[in-house]
């Protein structure tokens, strides 16, 4: 049995990788989060209420106990939170990181961190691969590179999961995505304006989790790309979710990414070669309009 220690476990994949791991009778699962547990599942694993920013709260914590894998979801993802609050941006997106992998480097412990397509500039025409230079264009993919800098450099073992645009549903209704946000939208008649000009491969959570899950069984090393298979615009993926919950796609209007002071801090295209994910850790994304399926069988699921 594995030992797993989940952080940000509040947040929309660390909710899923708790979920799915404490599902598994091969794994330890102690979960880890700032605030008190929303998770309605509290079966299968152990909760702690521990702020990753405290340092000695958090060094108390890692002293008690010793695990064989931390996978590392806590950051701060919203790229104008981290372009208005950049010092919080770089204690959590890089310094803790940088904390965590001299821990695991101490302890040997593997460290699966969480990037980002942000890391790239977006102006490679063909899918990205692992070897690609980045070239982060705001402060968000800035702290995530150095997060990766900072990791290759603490000598721990460590997997890096890069991921485009993740999507799903879990049991916090507060949680949102392009998804649910368009989904709830035209749900009840309100009109949306959607970017049309920039292009993505979306990335269904539920997969983003078993990638972790792979990434721990075969104690992956690392970067690797996850991702949907699909490249398609914001607007085209917009577009496939009015029509498969059969929704007014006449609510939907297309905009410029410059028009809303996006064109400069988001890569305009971004998309992932899998060819490493699916040979080293056996990961096949789910198609989009399968995961469509999964969630509207998630929403009875979870009562939403």
């Amino acid at each position: 049995m594995k030992k797993i220690l989940v952080t940000g476990s509040n947040g929309f994949l660390g909710q899923k990788i708790v979920d799915l791991l404490a599902s598994n009778d091969k794994y330890d699962v102690v979960a880890l989060s700032k605030g008190p547990n929303r998770n309605p599942n509290q079966a299968n694993y152990a909760f702690f209420q521990v702020d990753l920013l405290d340092r000695t709260q958090l060094t108390d914590f890692l002293s008690a106990q010793t695990f064989d894998t931390i996978v590392h979801t806590a950051a701060m993802t919203s790229v104008e939170a981290c372009e208005a609050d950049q010092a919080t941006c770089q204690l959590l997106n890089v310094d803790l990181v940088g904390y965590l992998g001299a821990y695991c480097a101490k302890q040997q412990t593997q460290l699966i961190h969480l990037s980002t397509d942000f890391v790239f500039d977006g102006k490679k025409n063909a899918p990205y691969i692992e070897t690609d230079l980045p070239n982060p264009q705001s402060q968000y993919g800035k702290s995530k590179y150095a997060s990766e800098q900072v990791l290759a450099q603490s000598g721990c073992k460590y997997a890096i999961l890069r991921t485009i645009l993740v999507y799903g549903i879990n049991a916090d209704p507060n949680r949102s995505n392009l998804v649910l946000w368009a989904k709830g939208k035209l749900s009840q008649n309100e009109p949306i304006k959607v970017v049309n000009d920039q292009w993505r491969m979306p990335t269904f959570v539920d997969d983003l989790a078993y990638a972790c899950q792979l990434a721990i069984d075969r104690e992956a090393q690392g970067i690797f790309h996850i991702s949907g298979a699909e490249l398609m615009s914001i607007h085209e993926a917009v577009y496939q979710i009015a029509d498969y919950w059969q929704l007014d796609k006449g609510l939907i209007s297309e905009i410029s990414a410059a028009s809303i002071g996006q064109a400069e801090n988001r890569p305009r295209q971004t998309g992932f070669d899998l060819t490493r994910s699916n040979a080293e850790l056996g990961y096949v994304p789910t198609s989009f309009t399968d995961a469509l399926a999964s969630i509207d069988n998630q929403f009875k699921t979870f009562g939403r």
